[in-house]
């Protein structure tokens, strides 16, 4: 069985719900004879490239919030990561365009690291001081994944490397109807939205293993291409 995660290294719901399915998985009988693949999504492909603005900034803009009202909305998410065993800070995170990181993840799915960079770049996002937007961060990162630094370095450096492979990932989701983030394939079959709970992972795998026709789950949280993610409440 394949399954394929559409998702973006700017969205906390892709990163916990990566850790849920991963829970999930972990409970499914046949996980050894399941192959997972990830696939690019961007929440905010207009953003100009090099330009980064603090996360808390932009949350409180793009919501008409203060500040504090979004610290506290940045809370809850970091709450919900921790409640998954995953560090979240809430201070200090930047946001800009994901483009060249989904560049990089080509490179390392064609070196069969796509998931190792891929852990690495959220936690780097998500829970150290590290910017993701700072090409030198990515390089490093590349290397801790187990990528050549001049590799990564030379295809950060040429706009044109890999930028085919991510636009077609994003034409996919578009034609398999993903409106938001994470979205799961189950082989080519069944679609799920958001970062469900670990249970609904089993019983989805389950069920298409079984050929039978996977239930429609409950709405989860996800990030929208707008860049807005639903917050739980409080």
């Amino acid at each position: 069985m394949r399954v394929e995660i559409w998702s973006d290294i700017a969205c906390p719901w892709c990163y916990i719900g990566k850790a849920r399915f991963h829970q999930g998985l972990a409970d499914f009988a046949h996980r050894d004879q399941v192959e997972v693949v990830f696939r690019s999504f961007e929440l905010d492909p207009g953003g100009a490239k090099g330009v980064t603005a603090p996360v808390l900034e932009m949350l409180a803009k793009k919501y008409g919030r203060t500040l504090d009202e979004a610290r506290a909305m940045e809370e809850h998410v970091a709450a919900t990561a921790r409640a998954e065993g995953l560090d979240y800070r809430t201070d200090g995170r930047d946001h800009g365009n994901t483009f060249d990181i989904h560049r990089l993840l080509h490179l390392a799915a064609a070196r069969g690291r796509q998931e190792e960079l891929l852990d690495l770049a959220f936690r780097a996002n998500f829970a150290e001081v590290r910017s993701v937007f700072d090409p030198e961060v990515l390089v490093a990162l590349a290397v801790e994944a187990g990528l050549d630094g001049a590799e990564a370095r030379a295809v950060l450096a040429d706009d044109s490397a890999y930028a085919d492979e991510v636009r077609a990932d994003e034409r996919e989701a578009a034609e398999l109807g993903a409106s938001a983030v994470p979205f799961f394939v189950l082989d080519r079959r069944y679609g799920i939205s958001g970062g469900q709970p670990a249970e609904v992972f089993t019983r989805a795998l389950e069920q298409a293993w079984a050929g039978r026709e996977v239930e429609e789950s409950n709405a989860a949280e996800a990030c929208e291409p707008d860049g807005a993610c639903a917050v739980p409440q409080a």
